[in-house]
């Protein structure tokens, strides 16, 4: 009889150790996602730092153009009121868009495009494009690590025991064909 407890407290052990491991699992991916999309908004943020600099810069050369300068300041401010992740996502991906066409805005103008300050300012926003790309890559595989986890063996039993859900990645979905086309560019 004694010998037969024993064996069940361990056994009884070893299940509640391994279902807390995975919990820690979990944990650990979760808080992986968080830091790769605070990772995200930290590009985001410098992003929309540097908007105010461009528009400046490109209204003291450009006088016909201030639906193209409205439209990127109104797309800044949207991005900055998105609340979900969701409503970021479109945001960011318009104000993307508003920007690259206020950037192509230089070769219709040479004076502009001549500019030291603008020429400093395109290339700085080009470096973060590519840098919020990179988070964007990091921050969907840290998403996929962690839904295969809540997919798999213990992660479907232990995750929603302790209220875990899948977590939706940032994805350009449709608002992909925008961004993937080339601009069109004449001289």
């Amino acid at each position: 009889m004694e010998s037969s407890l024993v064996i069940g407290l361990l056994v009884f052990a070893v299940v509640l150790l391994y279902f807390v491991m995975a919990n820690n699992r979990l944990v650990a991916l979760r808080r992986r996602c968080d830091q790769a999309f605070a990772d995200i908004d930290v590009q985001m943020k410098q992003r929309h730092d540097l908007v105010p600099n461009l528009v400046a810069t490109v209204k003291g050369y450009t006088a016909h153009e201030r639906a193209s300068l409205d439209a990127v300041v109104q797309a800044r401010m949207a991005a900055l009121k998105a609340a979900s992740p969701a409503e970021q996502l479109q945001a960011e991906t318009r104000l993307g868009r508003q920007l690259g066409q206020v950037l192509a805005l230089a070769e219709s103008y040479p004076d502009l495009k001549a500019s030291a300050h603008f020429a400093a300012l395109r290339d700085e926003i080009g470096d973060i494009e590519n840098k919020i790309a990179a988070a964007r890559r990091f921050l969907n595989l840290a998403v996929a690590e962690y839904n295969t986890s809540l997919e798999q063996f213990p992660g479907n039993v232990v995750g929603p025991m302790f209220g875990a859900s899948t977590r939706a990645g940032f994805d350009l979905g449709v608002e992909r064909v925008f961004i993937e086309e080339a601009p069109v560019v004449k001289f």
